[in-house]
C-alpha cells in the first residue's frame, strides 16, 4: 500500500521539542531516502543553533528553502564574507521562499524557537566539500561562532528594521 506523508502541526511541534533539546539546536526529519533524486526534509532550529556559512558548489546544487513555523533568515555571502542579502521569511509577512543557485554561500538562522523550515535540493547526498565550507566563517565546533551567530543577528535586525511595510 502506498501512504502519503503528512506534515501537521502534531509533526511540527514534536520535531521543535527535539530541536530544543538536541544539543545543537536543531533537528532534522526527512521526507526522502537518501538515493532519492530530490531531497526533501523538515529541518528544526532553535534561536541559539549556528549554521556555518556553506554553498553547494561541488557537486553544483540549487536548494529551495521555506519555513512552515516560526520565523528565520537567509543570509547570503559574496566570496569574502560580505553579506550580499537578508531574506527574512515565516510569520509576519515577508519572502515566502527563497530558491538559492548553485555556488550561493548562505547560512540560516532562527529568529523564533519553534522554527521549521522546509528544504528541497537535489540528491543523493553528499557530504559537503572542504571548499564548500565558509573558511571566512568559523566552524560550529569553534567557540566563537557564537560570537559570529550575534554578528549575523544585528544584519537581520538592520534588514529588518529598513524592511518595507
Amino acid at each position: 500500500m502506498i501512504t502519503p506523508v503528512i506534515v501537521d502541526d502534531a509533526l511540527l511541534r514534536a520535531l521543535s521539542a527535539e530541536a530544543r533539546d538536541s544539543a545543537r539546536g536543531r533537528m532534522n526529519h526527512n521526507l526522502h531516502v537518501m538515493d532519492d533524486a530530490a531531497h526533501r526534509l523538515l529541518n528544526a532550529t532553535e534561536p541559539r543553533t549556528y549554521v556555518q556559512p556553506h554553498r553547494h558548489l561541488s557537486p553544483p546544487r540549487c536548494e529551495t528553502l521555506s519555513i512552515l513555523s516560526g520565523r528565520g533568515a537567509v543570509v547570503c555571502f559574496d566570496d569574502h564574507g560580505a553579506i550580499t542579502k537578508v531574506a527574512l521569511l515565516g510569520d509576519a509577512g515577508g519572502v515566502r521562499v527563497i530558491e538559492l543557485p548553485a555556488g550561493c554561500w548562505h547560512t540560516l538562522v532562527s529568529l523564533k524557537s519553534g522554527t521549521v523550515w522546509f528544504e528541497v535540493k537535489e540528491g543523493p547526498y553528499v557530504p559537503p566539500a572542504a571548499e564548500d565550507r565558509a573558511a571566512w566563517a568559523p566552524a560550529e565546533s569553534d567557540p566563537v561562532a557564537s560570537a559570529w551567530l550575534v554578528r549575523l543577528r544585528t544584519s537581520i535586525d538592520t534588514a529588518e528594521a529598513t524592511r518595507p511595510r
